[in-house]
């Protein structure tokens, strides 16, 4: 974190995600999402030991953790599964019995949360740069209300004022069951959807409101008990940098161009070494 010597802001990140875990819960995985991986066995460590985790990356329920990776991932998320599914399967059977939260990076967030992670353009037949697609947010959003959501880099292309698509559904008034995000974590600050519109509640040290408000398209609510983010203590700090994530890779979702494609590098070179 520019001007703080003591952490960064993939570790301010991390942290904040891992306080929203609770003891007992069941956490989703994405396949690529270091950030969140290292919040939540953070907060296995710290004050959850009963949360469990499932992962595209395995298909399997995970009660255990292990240090984070590039190519050794699967080490976490298959060799220490408890039970081992199919997609659909978990979908069907993991999905409505344990109603797992899960954190998703979106492209584009609206002020009513609703998210778009399929294409940037107005044609879905030419779109300006297709994205990664829906997956299984289709199904997840509009029926459960534990949808959390996190962006590494705000700015007014993430948040605009319309979405070009939409793959998440967010607080909308024509909805029939659930509700929409809980709960956003960015660079910048957390916000939630209080009143059905995005809410900016805290402002991490290195930032200030004005600039948030310039750095999304929309009107933005601010909480009246708004304040600053609080950091993460030293035992967080430690045990990011030593036991869950060596080698860093929760710092790939912040970086872009040169500087990503080079610690991805270093990471799998230094994996080659063990």
């Amino acid at each position: 974190m520019t001007g703080d010597p003591h952490y960064t802001i993939d570790e301010l990140i991390s942290v904040c995600i891992s306080r929203q875990v609770r003891d007992g819960d069941v956490w989703a995985q994405g396949i690529n999402t270091p950030l969140v991986s290292a919040g939540l066995i953070l907060a296995k460590i710290r004050h959850a030991p009963r949360a469990r985790f499932t992962s595209a990356i395995g298909q399997a329920l995970v009660q255990d953790w292990g240090p984070l990776g590039i190519s050794t991932i699967e080490e976490l998320w298959v060799g220490k599964g408890l039970i081992h599914l199919g997609f659909a399967t978990g979908a069907a059977d993991i999905l409505p019995k344990y109603q797992p939260k899960e954190f998703f990076r979106p492209a584009q967030v609206d002020s009513q949360g609703s998210f778009n992670n399929i294409a940037f353009g107005k044609r879905y037949d030419r779109p300006r740069m297709r994205l990664p697609g829906s997956g299984g947010i289709p199904d997840v959003t509009p029926r459960y209300d534990h949808t959390f959501l996190y962006v590494p880099r705000h700015s007014r292309l993430i948040f605009p004022a319309a979405v070009d698509f939409v793959s998440g559904m967010g607080h909308v008034p024509q909805r029939k069951t659930g509700g929409g995000p809980r709960y956003l974590i960015t660079d910048l600050g957390q916000f939630d959807w209080r009143n059905g519109r995005m809410r900016l509640t805290s402002v991490h040290p290195h930032t200030e409101i004005a600039m948030i408000k310039r750095k999304t398209a929309f009107e933005l609510e601010i909480a009246p008990d708004i304040a600053a983010t609080p950091p993460p203590d030293a035992e967080d700090i430690r045990l990011l940098r030593e036991e869950i994530d060596p080698l860093g890779t929760r710092k790939l979702e912040t970086l872009a161009g040169a500087a990503r494609k080079d610690l991805l590098r270093e990471i799998l070179r230094r994996e080659r070494g063990r």
